[in-house]
């Protein structure tokens, strides 16, 4: 698929079917997450792939949103926040490598004729409790992954010029 059609089809998908994931889609999208790109390589990130099946109560109290426990997968990309890299102002670029992750997941699932819904809504205490997270793991991003059972919205997005700064040298 062209990478533009790519970035234009993809959207935040809100409804699943309830099938199964095949494997050789998942370690796909798992081999993505990998070969993405993160601060001075360090790769400061694990993933944990969820099941939902029989776990719905415990990851509702995660997302307080039925929906997300209706795709037969849900994915987390935690942080290991002692090894990010630091900028020289010690600005911490985990949040920027997890992000930078779970996009290219997203956009591998889509490829994929997977959804996703990219969450940062969450209640970490409970993702902690339920994941079974140690002190030095940090939960940062959810999606569920599966096939979708809706149709994307029409998709308002600012127009350019009012995002870019064009600077004249």
């Amino acid at each position: 698929m062209d990478f533009y059609d790519l970035i234009s089809k993809r959207y935040s998908v809100r409804a699943y079917k309830p099938y199964r994931v095949e494997e050789e889609k998942i370690n796909i999208i798992l081999n993505a997450a990998r070969l993405a790109p993160s601060a001075s390589n360090r790769q400061p990130f694990k993933i944990i792939l969820i099941h939902t099946q029989g776990k719905e109560d415990e990851l509702f109290t995660i997302f307080q949103r039925k929906w997300v426990t209706l795709a037969p997968l849900v994915i987390c990309v935690c942080g290991l926040a002692s090894e990010a890299w630091v900028r020289n102002d010690s600005k911490k670029y985990l949040d920027v490598d997890a992000a930078i992750v779970m996009d290219y997941m997203i956009l591998a699932a889509t490829d994929l004729g997977l959804g996703t819904c990219f969450i940062a809504a969450f209640d970490t205490i409970s993702a902690r409790k339920v994941l079974l997270l140690p002190d030095d793991v940090d939960p940062i991003l959810f999606t569920p992954l599966g096939y979708p059972d809706d149709l994307p919205g029409i998709k308002e997005r600012k127009k350019l010029d009012d995002l870019v700064r064009y600077e004249h040298w």
